[in-house]
């Protein structure tokens, strides 16, 4: 809901507060065999290559309300993307006319100067156990805003945009803006999880996590999906292609995998 002009708070000036969300998401899959796992490899890599991260993160600035200024996109050998998109909260009247976009290096130093200091950025990281079987993907989505806009808007649109086993993300809200009675604001706005921002039909699927400092404005929620149905884990083939044992062994070894992300650490079994 937006707020009337009578509800927003009086600013001294621009609103200096930096609010960062990392979205990161992780796909489990499980490779019998090296052709399986470089077939999946190609798979991930066609499936979230450059061309469409850039699509998705733009997406997230208009979802945002944010301007894009720049694009910086790159795929990396053997394996893996990178898109930074460079936005603003107010369109920028004087920018370059030339095209950067192909350019994963630094942007000119006239185009960051034209910047609310905000950016989306994404990295995906397809990587394998080194006795085969688990093949793990992971990609790492960074929205840092400054002003009004909020990167929370677009955390739907980032969970529906990416086949999910666990997600973890964090927020904060960092630095401090001033009203005009020159009272310091380190916050602008109510939160207490960032379960609120995730809708239940979502939340139902998942198992969460909540790890919030409130005195630093600093907030970590992971989640898990619940239900395991090994057909959604295997690459190429389906379970009725497995022996009881094979299934057995394959389906601990993937449960070990997530809940060993999820948790963050490594478990004996």
């Amino acid at each position: 809901m937006s707020l009337t002009p009578e509800q927003r708070i009086q600013l001294h000036e621009f609103n200096n507060l930096t609010k960062s969300l990392s979205f990161n998401m992780y796909d489990i899959c499980y490779t019998k065999t090296k052709e399986e796992r470089e077939k999946y490899i190609k798979y991930i890599d066609n499936q979230y290559n450059a061309d469409r991260l850039t699509k998705i993160l733009k997406n997230v600035a208009e979802l945002i309300g944010a301007h894009v200024l720049n694009v910086a996109k790159q795929h990396f050998v053997p394996q893996g993307a990178s898109v930074t998109v460079l936005v603003s909260e107010g369109p920028v009247v004087e920018v370059p006319n030339e095209s950067y976009e192909e350019s994963p290096g630094p942007l000119p130093e006239a185009v960051v100067m034209g910047l609310d200091k905000s950016h989306i950025t994404v990295h995906t990281y397809p990587e394998y156990h080194p006795d085969e079987g688990i093949s793990t993907f992971r990609a790492d989505i960074d929205v840092a805003t400054c002003g009004e806009i909020s990167p929370l808007k677009a955390l739907h649109y980032l969970i529906h945009s990416f086949d999910t086993d666990i997600m973890t993300m964090d927020y904060r809200v960092r630095g401090f803006t001033r009203d005009k009675s020159g009272h310091k604001l380190f916050i602008d706005h109510e939160i207490n999880s960032i379960q609120n921002y995730i809708p239940d039909e979502i939340k139902e699927q998942y198992d969460m996590i909540d790890v919030n400092i409130y005195q630093e404005n600093i907030f970590h929620t992971k989640c898990k999906l619940k239900e395991f149905d090994i057909n959604n884990y295997l690459f190429g083939y389906s379970k009725d292609k497995l022996s009881d044992d094979e299934m057995e062994e394959i389906t601990e070894r993937l449960q070990c995998e997530m809940d060993e992300i999820y948790y963050g650490k490594n478990i004996n079994r």
